[in-house]
Parts: C-alpha cells; structure tokens; sequence
C-alpha cells in the first residue's frame, strides 16, 4: 500500500507567500523558499506553489522564484497559476519544477493535457478541478476561482483528463472550499472509483479529523492544505504523528 501524502500549499505573489480568502485581503506569510524549506524539514511530502499575480511580471518573478526553489529544495514540487500553453508549462519544468497543475486552461483547451504528457510524461501533469454541485445535484467544474460553471461534469472530466494524460487529479469542492468543516468523502469515494489515477484532496480541512476521513473513506491519496499549516495550528509533524495514531499510513 501506497502511503497517503500530505502537501502544504503556499499561494504566491510577487515571490511571496501569501494567505487570503479567494485571494482577497492578503497576508504575507513569508519567504516562499524559506518557508518551503521549513515545511521539507518538518516533514512535507511534496509542495504546491500558485502562482496568483495578474502580471506578466508578475509570472516572469515566478519562474525566477521556481529555480530558486529547485535549487533549495528537496522534496517534489508542483507549481501551477496562470499556465495555459505548452510554452507556459515548459518553461516552468525547465526552470526545475516536478510537476505542473492545470485548470481553467484545461477547461478551455484540454488538448492541452494531451500536448504536455506527450512531451514530458504524464507524471509531470496535475489537473486541477474545481467544482461546485449544483441544485439539481450534478457536480460541475468551474473556472475562475469557482465563480463560473463550465459544460464539463466532475467525474466524465476527471476520466477524460486521465485518458488524455493526466497523472493526477487535484479535487476541490467549492461548496467545502473555506468552510473547514470537512470534505464530501462520498464523492470523493465515487471518484476513486471512477479513476485509477492519485486524487489529491483540497479546501474544506478544518481538523486532524477531516483529513483523517477523506484519506480513509473518501480515499484520497493526499491532503493539501494551506491555513492550518501558515498559521501554526498545526505542523506537518503533528499532523502525521495523529494520522499515524489512527491506523494511517503516512511516511514519517
């Protein structure tokens, strides 16, 4: 059995690391290398930076920032914001991130998946989806930070971006997403049966609990996780240690 992953997310503007709500009255929290480098130390499993600057400039001081981070890091990390052609996501690999995280562009274009895992390898493809379940029940993928509902249905997108490359599948539902009060694990559920590829769990993570639970009967493969950890309710070492006290499997 494969252990259960846990990933700090770290949201970036202008090299820095920031916290907010749908990135709206920004804190900064720090350095993003050295708070990488911390999270490494204490446990990590893997990172994931977004970039959320609006800029051109704004992408060019990531793509600086993602050597600075492969060079001063040793765990995998994923980098995604703002990636919407082969060219955007070659230049992040190349400056020495492990993965790359899609959404909305692949909504809009998913041929896009096909043209990255052709060149690079499926394991280098994260697809982001964010969506939401409507009133009449039907989980919808959306673009734009949730706010708008796209043709495409969770569980027939996440297969077709499997089939066309797709390496892993990064879930969040908007309706959980800053609630902390947990994940809808039965969907969670009903999409580990509908794929055969890691599903990474996002929003909704209030507690030990909550992520306990969608590791175990929503069958995700890793929790990422963002406020628990930047403010310091939590360390990654803590979090494990609790995990592993309930019979799950996580590296130490």
């Amino acid at each position: 059995m494969v252990a259960k992953r846990i990933i700090p997310c770290l949201d970036v503007k202008d090299g820095r690391t920031v916290k907010g709500v749908n990135f709206v009255d920004l804190r900064d929290v720090g350095d993003a290398v050295e708070l990488g480098q911390f999270y490494a130390k204490g446990g990590a499993d893997e990172l994931v930076y977004l970039d959320i600057s609006a800029t051109r400039e704004g992408r060019n001081t990531f793509t600086r920032l993602v050597e600075r981070i492969s060079d001063g890091i040793n765990i995998p990390f994923t980098v995604g914001g703002g990636i919407s052609s082969l060219d955007d996501a070659s230049r992040l690999l190349d400056a020495g991130a492990d993965k790359i995280s899609i959404n909305s562009a692949a909504i809009a274009n998913p041929s896009l998946i096909d043209s990255i895992a052709a060149r690079y390898g499926s394991q280098f493809v994260v697809v982001a989806i964010d969506a939401r379940q409507m009133e009449d029940g039907i989980w919808r993928a959306t673009t734009h930070g949730g706010s708008r509902p796209s043709d495409k249905e969770l569980f027939s997108w996440a297969r077709e971006a499997q089939e066309r490359g797709a390496g892993e599948i990064l879930f969040t539902s908007m309706n959980h997403d800053g609630t902390r009060q947990g994940y809808p694990c039965d969907t969670f559920a009903q999409l580990a049966d509908t794929i055969t590829i890691p599903i990474i769990a996002s929003g909704g993570a209030g507690s030990v609990e909550d992520i306990a639970e969608v590791l175990t009967v929503g069958r995700a493969d890793a929790a990422l996780a963002a406020s628990i950890f930047h403010f310091g309710e939590i360390t990654v070492a803590q979090l494990k240690k609790e995990l592993r006290e309930r019979n799950i499997d996580v590296r130490l």
